[in-house]
C-alpha cells in the first residue's frame, strides 16, 4: 500500500492510500481523487519522506496535533504562565495553529454539524420559517438556500449562516 501526501488547488492537505503509484495516476486521471474538504479534483502529490517499517525504528512523531491535544497544550501553557508575583499571567496570545491544524478543526466542525443537524435540502428556507414561527419542532437544520432566500430570512429576523459542508463530512472516513 502506498500512502501519498496530497494537496488540492486550495492547498488543503490530506493523505491518499493507493495500491501503487500507477493506481494513483490512473485514479487521478479518471477524476476519482478529490479533496475531502472542498471536493476539488485538481489534486497534486506533495513531497513526502518514505516510512520504513523496521522493528528497531522508533515510531515517527506526527506533525499535526489533534484538536484535543491543542486544547490540552493551551490549558497547560496558560497554567504555566505566571507573572512575577506567582499569579496567573494576563492574556497572552496563544501560538497560531498550523494550516493542517486549522483544516483538522474545520473538518471536525463540519462533521459535528452534519451529525447534529437535519438535512432538509432545498426546503431549507421554508423549514427555517416553520421553525421560527413555531409551526414545526425546534431543531438544527441544514440545507440549500439562494442568496435571495437568505436575505429574506434575515429580513424576517431568522438567523442563518453559510457553511460549505464537504461530502466527506457527511460520511465516515477511514
Amino acid at each position: 500500500m502506498k500512502v501519498f501526501d496530497l494537496a488540492c488547488e486550495h492547498d488543503h492537505r490530506f493523505e491518499g492510500w493507493f495500491g501503487s503509484t500507477q493506481a494513483f495516476d490512473e485514479q487521478l486521471g479518471r477524476g476519482f481523487v478529490e479533496c475531502p474538504v472542498c471536493t476539488s479534483r485538481a489534486v497534486r502529490r506533495m513531497p513526502s519522506a518514505p516510512r520504513l517499517n523496521l522493528s528497531s525504528a522508533p515510531e515517527p512523531r506526527p506533525q499535526a496535533q489533534s484538536a484535543r491535544d491543542m486544547e490540552e497544550k493551551g490549558r497547560k501553557d496558560q497554567k504555566d504562565r505566571k507573572d512575577e508575583k506567582g499569579q496567573k499571567g494576563g492574556e497572552v496570545a496563544a501560538a497560531m495553529p498550523t494550516p493542517q491544524q486549522l483544516q483538522a478543526l474545520w473538518m471536525k466542525m463540519a462533521r459535528h454539524l452534519a451529525e447534529n443537524t437535519e438535512d432538509v435540502g432545498e426546503r431549507f428556507a421554508d423549514e427555517a420559517r416553520r421553525i421560527h414561527y413555531n409551526e414545526a419542532p425546534e431543531r438544527g437544520i441544514r440545507g440549500v438556500a439562494t442568496r435571495e432566500q437568505r436575505a429574506e430570512l434575515e429580513d424576517e429576523g431568522i438567523d442563518v449562516f453559510s457553511f460549505p459542508l464537504p461530502a466527506a463530512a457527511k460520511e465516515t472516513l477511514q
